[in-house]
């Protein structure tokens, strides 16, 4: 008997240590079998996390800071293009990078703030995130200064932020704390509509740049960012208008150490079925909301 009680004590303390999704109010979701998610409700809470919630690189996600802090430092309103940046020898050369993810950018030319904002977040420009870090703060190393300061603010502990880009795997943060920035960024008009943009383009050429975040307009998604690489796998950070509701996800460490094409394309289809299956559960629920 004696045995058997400690048998099942062991049990239960393993079982207490395995990674597994805690959710709020036992709502059914398929959180993903490898990295870490969270996903929450405005108005309705935590609707649980998943994973090892140790920091992990975080990709081009990180952009979602830079422009974050961009948006606090220069305030834009909606329908306002912002002020004109030049662009330097730095970002122009960066431009046809066959080892990142970058858009067309020549020197000399100016671009409205708004429209930099854009080419950073839609088809995740690198070059453009460090431009703007450079016109911000006069280098990166000082914005990244002022990256890790938001980050401290908002609570998130887990964060480092080594670029402005996400390019390097050292800019590592968790899903917890990706959604606490998730949170603040989307209060900002401004962001809330660039990140619902399915594309873009540069100011002079005709070709359309496409969103990485292909679940736009998908179960009630409105955004906001994709980010992957070899070490970080596939990350991605989605909101989603829900009847009356914002729902708030974070993916992290999706197929991490493949190649960043098939990272993201796991993380997109994660952030699919996490989507569709809190769209499914807040529809079936009694309306609480005019």
């Amino acid at each position: 008997m004696r045995r058997s009680f400690m048998l099942l004590l062991l049990v239960s303390v393993l079982s207490g240590c395995a990674t597994v999704p805690s959710a709020s109010g036992g709502v059914p979701l398929p959180w993903p079998a490898e990295g870490q998610a969270a996903v929450e409700v405005e108005d309705v809470g935590s609707l649980g996390v998943s994973g090892d919630p140790a920091p992990v690189p975080i990709a081009s996600v990180t952009k979602v800071m830079t422009a974050y802090v961009i948006l606090r430092r220069h305030p834009l309103r909606p329908g306002d293009e912002g002020p004109p940046i030049t662009v330097d020898r730095m970002a122009a050369e960066e431009s046809y990078s066959r080892l990142e993810s970058t858009v067309p950018l020549r020197e000399g030319r100016t671009v409205r703030l708004r429209r930099l904002l854009e080419l950073m977040m839609v088809p995740s420009g690198n070059n453009v995130a460090r431009l703007l870090a450079r016109w911000d703060s006069g280098s990166q190393e000082r914005f990244v200064t002022r990256m890790n300061d938001a980050a401290r603010r908002l609570g998130m502990s887990g964060s480092t932020y080594t670029g402005a880009s996400g390019n390097e795997d050292s800019t590592v943060s968790t899903a917890a704390d990706q959604l606490k920035l998730a949170r603040e960024a989307m209060r900002d008009p401004v962001l809330r509509e660039v990140v619902a943009q399915t594309d873009t383009s540069v100011p002079g050429e005709a070709s359309r740049l496409p969103n990485t975040n292909t679940l736009l307009n998908r179960h009630g998604v409105i955004g906001i960012k994709t980010g992957s690489g070899t070490a970080a796998g596939g990350n991605l950070m989605w909101a989603s208008r829900v009847r009356c509701h914002l729902v708030l996800g974070v993916i992290l460490g999706q197929a991490a150490h493949t190649n960043p094409a098939a990272a993201k394309a796991a993380a997109l289809e994660a952030g699919g079925r996490m989507s569709a299956a809190v769209e499914r559960w807040l529809t079936g629920r009694p309306a609480t909301c005019a």
